[in-house]
């Protein structure tokens, strides 16, 4: 599926809805998110069941409409169809891109981890669009045991990667230092707590957005 990023990917993490009201959150949030101009949006849930991630889906999709806004649901491929998204994120112990590519067909956005400081074995063959790389710098939003690479480290993956590969750079990025991972050869930043923990994520996604497009 073609698409392409703005320079920055917001990722919503299940943690950062309230229990109470939640479907009426999203649909405030996906409303103010769609309106400050976000075009992709990952949601994360690691905890929850079928009936919630789907529940959260259906008031994100109703607040951020297709085409023009691509949502893209982390690891539950089987969950795709269903939820009305536009692709899916696989990471280690989710099933493989291979595998993702086939359960949501070839139209769907599927991405994947492809690696720290070298690629994984075979992803650069894989059937995704977007490889994600990091983590850049340090971060309490994912639990990961591997080092921060910096935008040295992102440098190097992009030079192993090619010019037209699209790359997906997170972890521990503000927006002082977004600048620095993209020029290292970055895609797109993606941000999760810098937005989300923000008072008013739709105004902290403009500043971004404006400081970064």
């Amino acid at each position: 599926m073609p698409f392409s990023f703005a320079k920055i990917y917001p990722i919503l993490d299940s943690a950062m809805i309230p229990a109470s009201g939640r479907t009426e959150f999203l649909r405030r949030l996906g409303g103010s998110l769609a309106e400050a101009g976000v075009t992709v949006l990952e949601y994360r849930n690691k905890t929850g069941s079928d009936a919630e991630i789907l529940a959260d889906a259906a008031a994100l999709r109703a607040a951020m409409p297709a085409p023009n806004i691509k949502l893209i649901l982390d690891d539950r491929a089987d969950l795709v169809e269903g939820s009305g998204f536009d692709g899916v994120h696989v990471d280690a112990g989710d099933v493989s891109p291979a595998e993702a590519r086939r359960i949501v067909g070839p139209d769907r956005i599927v991405g994947t981890f492809g690696g720290s400081t070298e690629f994984l074995p075979g992803v650069l063959e894989a059937p995704v669009d977007y490889l994600a790389v990091g983590p850049v710098y340090r971060t309490t939003t994912k639990v990961t045991d591997k080092a921060p690479i910096g935008p040295e480290g992102v440098r190097r993956m992009r030079e192993l990667a090619g010019p037209e590969r699209v790359l997906t750079c997170a972890a521990g990025i503000t927006l002082e230092t977004a600048p620095l991972v993209l020029a290292a050869g970055a895609s797109t930043v993606a941000v999760s707590a810098a937005i989300f923990h923000a008072p008013d994520p739709a105004a902290e996604f403009r500043r971004w957005l404006a400081a970064l497009e």
